[in-house]
């Protein structure tokens, strides 16, 4: 029996490495995208050997014109078959804010962020409506957006414009591929941290989540595989973030609990 395919993009690190190792252990065949590196990091090189799983790497700068179209095409054509599932996990992050803001910055935001997830999901929309049989079960994507498109703060501004610009891709794109799709999104709150907070901060912010937890990434993958087999679910989007979209902060969570 062949291994439904998954195409994770931004898969080979960070969350999307998570996600990726999750649906290995859920026997998903990869397409694993990167930026410039598609070597995976160490945990997920260690999970595609544990369980065996049918892989390749796939590099594309999302910057560039027809990335989404050249990125499905060589993804068909190593694997001779189209993704049944593509997570949208590949993002670019930038500090502006309405002082800053400038055109090359929100075009590259919209572009990463939003613009090439949205063509990878039409794009493989078009391929099945080409050949897709009566009654045979749809391929599923899921962006991975962030809590803050339900109470954005004044920073980051660019990159929160654009993943709002996803979200609402979503409900469109759910509706427009209903024949071939099911389309959702899962909204991650503060999960991985670069070094740029410290513990009492991270304790801080900890403590102004409703549910008193910040989520990790295993919470994510477990979300994103919950929406891929979930079959009678489309244009929904899962807040996996403590509860903080229930709550309104003023700046990014960079800026707050140190004190």
């Amino acid at each position: 029996m062949t291994a439904p395919l998954a195409l994770v993009t931004g898969g080979v690190k960070r969350v999307g490495a998570v996600i990726a190792a999750r649906l290995a252990e859920s026997g998903y065949a990869l397409a694993l995208h990167g930026n410039s590196d598609v070597m995976p990091e160490q945990a997920l090189a260690d999970k595609l050997q544990e369980t065996g799983s049918e892989w390749s790497g796939f590099q594309q700068d999302f910057t560039a014109d027809g990335a989404a179209e050249t990125l499905i095409d060589q993804v068909v054509g190593h694997f001779g078959r189209t993704p049944e599932l593509i997570v949208n996990s590949a993002s670019v992050f930038g500090q502006d804010d309405a002082d800053s803001i400038g055109e090359k910055d929100l075009q590259e935001h919209y572009r990463v962020n939003s613009m090439v997830p949205i063509l990878l999901a039409t794009a493989l929309h078009q391929r099945l409506s080409e050949r897709r049989a009566a009654g045979a079960k749809r391929a599923c994507v899921i962006h991975i957006l962030d809590q803050r498109i339900r109470n954005p703060n004044r920073d980051q501004l660019s990159y929160t414009l654009a993943k709002q610009a996803l979200a609402g891709s979503v409900r469109s794109l759910a509706t427009a591929c209903a024949d071939t799709l099911r389309v959702n999104g899962v909204a991650p709150g503060l999960t991985l941290t670069a070094g740029e907070y410290g513990d009492d901060q991270l304790a801080n912010i900890t403590q102004m989540m409703p549910l008193d937890r910040l989520p990790g990434p295993d919470d994510i993958g477990d979300a994103v595989l919950y929406l891929a087999r979930a079959e009678a679910i489309t244009g929904q989007t899962i807040y996996v973030d403590g509860g903080a979209n229930l709550k309104s902060f003023d700046r990014d969570f960079v800026h707050l609990g140190k004190e």
